[in-house]
């Protein structure tokens, strides 16, 4: 049986994703029995970026998703003597595109996968609770040759992962806090010199009030992919903010804009040349051009010798990671929106070649943050993880703040977990009842 319900969410300031802004989101919650046990599923539901698009409507874009959530319950097999990898791997590999067309010939719409993958998501999350929650163990004890059928070379069919598990690429010591990257929007005021917002509820509005409250030390910083110029400049206005609150890396994420390396090139040479205290800042360019490798299969090598590139909407899974990895592109952007299983497929294939890891947000709010926060505490990445929901709906998490203290409030830098040893991803029989409550 599967619970499904959808949870509105508004911004407290607009969020710019490429050419476009929102100023609110939906959270699909998955609640389903699977392996004796109930297990529960969150993601935002964000067609800004898993369906961007300059002919269809925002609005029209996520209650599309919703309605494939919908169809994705109607159809749902669980799992039967699969454990969560393989079936996963069943979904992803077949079952999902076969949904997919199955809706958009119905629909007359053309919902690209990442769209329909971020609407899968959260039930592949929720059959991975479901079976830890069964064996009363935390979800990452269960990657191992105990509680999985098959090794990774079943799942690459590369015999050089023969009698390697999702579990011998973890860190040896999990951490218990985790640096925190701060996302610097196309629109967001950087210090109090500039006209302030018309939003007054206690929380930062400028970027100085941000980096003064929370202590951060990264910050990623959202760029348009089609004006050098611009890009160029907010690069070096952030930075010089960012050098004098003692920032210790920055990130530049130019939204699949690009179309050529010469343009990024160029930008990360004006910096290197005329702001070499900001580049040496830089820690890596996230996802500089089109998501779609077949139709773009842009050579990156020029760029990842100047800084890391890193593959994010590219990165569906492990196979686009691959894909990448020949193109030149030596970094991959982790989701949990891009499911629990694919998260885990690309980051051990991503690792066992050498590639740096991120986890990226997807504005995670509630439970959707739990797992976000432990794939990145558990796989290990180029500096801590991007969480940006404290940002824009603060106020949708308070409660869930108050029984994971420093899980959703960002304090010196950091956040906190706290519940690295409860079962499944962690969430608490109170956070359980309050959504249920809310449905």
């Amino acid at each position: 049986m599967i619970k499904l319900a959808f949870l509105s969410i508004d911004m407290r300031l607009p969020l710019k994703f490429g050419a476009e802004t929102i100023s609110s989101l939906r959270v699909c919650h998955v609640e389903l029995q699977a392996y004796g046990a109930t297990g529960y599923g969150e993601t935002p539901l964000s067609a800004a970026w898993g369906w961007p698009s300059s002919t269809l409507s925002h609005a029209f874009r996520e209650e599309r998703m919703c309605a494939f959530c919908e169809f994705l319950a109607e159809r749902f097999q669980m799992p039967a003597s699969e454990d969560p990898m393989q079936w996963g791997w069943s979904y992803l590999n077949g079952t999902l595109e076969s949904l997919r067309q199955q809706f958009n010939a119905r629909h007359h719409l053309d919902m690209p996968y990442l769209a329909a993958l971020i609407a899968y998501a959260s039930f592949d999350i929720a059959v991975h609770d479901a079976f830890a929650r069964s064996l009363h163990l935390p979800v990452y004890q269960t990657y191992n040759r105990s509680f999985l059928q098959q090794d990774l070379s079943f799942f690459f069919q590369d015999d050089d992962f023969r009698g390697k598990y999702p579990g011998d690429f973890f860190v040896k010591t999990v951490p218990s806090s985790l640096p925190v990257w701060h996302l610097v929007g196309g629109k967001d005021l950087l210090d109090n010199r500039q006209t302030p917002q018309a939003i007054q509820d206690g929380y930062p509005v400028s970027l100085e009030e941000w980096l003064s409250r929370d202590g951060l030390r990264f910050l990623k910083i959202k760029l348009t992919g089609n004006d050098a110029q611009w890009d160029y400049e907010r690069l070096v206005a952030v930075g010089r903010l960012a050098l004098e609150h003692g920032v210790e890396g920055l990130s530049a994420d130019f939204n699949c804009m690009v179309r050529q390396p010469a343009y990024v090139n160029e930008v990360l040479d004006s910096l290197k040349t005329n702001e070499p205290a900001i580049y040496a800042m830089l820690l890596y360019v996230e996802q500089p051009f089109p998501s779609d490798l077949d139709r773009f299969p842009v050579d990156v090598h020029s760029c990842a010798i100047r800084k890391p590139i890193f593959l994010d909407e590219s990165a569906h899974d492990w196979r686009r990671v691959e894909q990448g990895y020949r193109l030149g592109w030596n970094g991959v952007a982790l989701k949990t929106c891009k499911s629990q299983t694919g998260a885990l497929l690309s980051g051990c294939w991503a690792k066992a070649h050498g590639m740096s890891l991120m986890v990226q947000d997807l504005t995670n709010p509630r439970l959707a943050m739990m797992p976000h926060a432990l794939l990145a505490a558990h796989f290990g990445t180029i500096k801590g993880i991007e969480c940006n929901a404290a940002q824009f709906y603060p106020d949708a998490s308070l409660s869930f703040e108050k029984r994971h203290p420093g899980l959703y409030e960002r304090r010196n830098g950091c956040i906190r977990l706290n519940f690295l040893d409860a079962p499944g991803f962690g969430y608490s029989s109170d956070d359980v009842s309050e959504v249920n409550q809310e449905k």
